[in-house]
This record gives C-alpha cells, structure tokens and sequence, in this order.
C-alpha cells in the first residue's frame, strides 16, 4: 500500500509517499517539496499548487493520502494560505479517486514522540529513526508529511477495522 502524506502550505508544501506492507512503518520512496512564488496572485499560487499535486497523483498513484489538519495561529495571514493552500490539495487528492484523511497535528507528535508539543528537530529525528534514514528529512515540511503517512500508517488499519464492523 502506497501513502502519500502531505503538509499543506502556500508557500511550501511538504509531501512524503511511504510503501507499507505488513505491520511495519514501511519504507520511504519518495519525499519533495512543493514551492509556490510569493510574488504571484494568490489565484496563480493555487492552481500551480493544484496543478503539482494532480501531477504527483497521477505518477505515482497513492492509494491514500493522509494531510495534516490546519491548527490555529496568531498570524491569521499564514493560517488563511494554509487553509487555501489545503483545499486545492483536498480537491486534487478526490479528483485523483484518492479520499484523503485528516490529522491534527498534536496528535502526531503524541503518537511519533510520545509528547504533543514536540518541537520540529525532535519530529525530524523521529521519523529519520523510524524510517532508518541516514539523516534527517529536509527540511522540516518534508519530515513533518513522513510523519503524516507514519500516522496514518499507524491508524488506518484500526480504522478500516471500525468501519468494518459499522456495516
């Protein structure tokens, strides 16, 4: 199973896509960074946006995705991209056949580190462990879209399994 874990930003968009089979946290293939211009209309910035991730999708072919929810910040300029910035990734993933999952960033960190506040050195180091990486992710968009997919990796199993007994 291929998971493509995403975090959304207008300026720099951080995508991993891991390959699970079994129980294990599986394995990356391939991990980038999306990067939109700051001097564009906000309009240009989304569709280009759009336009890479329909791109990624349709290479690549994740069977799910699973992208970091929006937290609240004082800076409400970065957290009004981000929410756009994440949209256009939602519509890109459904469009694709590929619903996309999302998770609260606290609640990664808990589970990936065992602290809800850890600080981004400490997710880098996490997820380079995990994932028996030489180094760490660079930068810490990338690192942060692993630990995505590692989550939902980690969760989607227990999911499909409630779901099932709903029926």
């Amino acid at each position: 199973m291929k998971i493509l874990g995403i975090d959304p930003g207008l300026d720099r968009t951080g995508w991993a896509l891991l390959e699970q089979s079994g129980t294990g946290p599986g394995r990356l293939l391939r991990a980038g960074l999306f990067h939109t211009a700051a001097g564009e209309p906000l309009h240009a910035r989304l569709s280009s946006l759009y336009d890479s991730f329909t791109e990624l999708l349709a290479g690549e072919r994740p069977d799910e995705c699973a992208v970091e929810e929006v937290f609240f910040t004082k800076r409400a300029k970065t957290q009004s991209e981000t929410v756009h910035a994440r949209g256009v990734i939602l519509l890109a993933c459904a469009r694709a056949g590929v619903p996309p999952r999302g998770y609260n960033p606290r609640s990664i960190k808990q589970n990936l580190t065992g602290s809800g506040s850890a600080a981004k050195p400490q997710m880098q180091r996490m997820v380079q462990l995990i994932l028996k990486l030489e180094k760490p992710l660079e930068p810490d968009d990338v690192s942060d879209a692993a630990a995505i997919a590692l989550y939902h990796a980690r969760r989607a199993p227990f999911e499909r399994l409630v779901a099932g007994r709903r029926k």
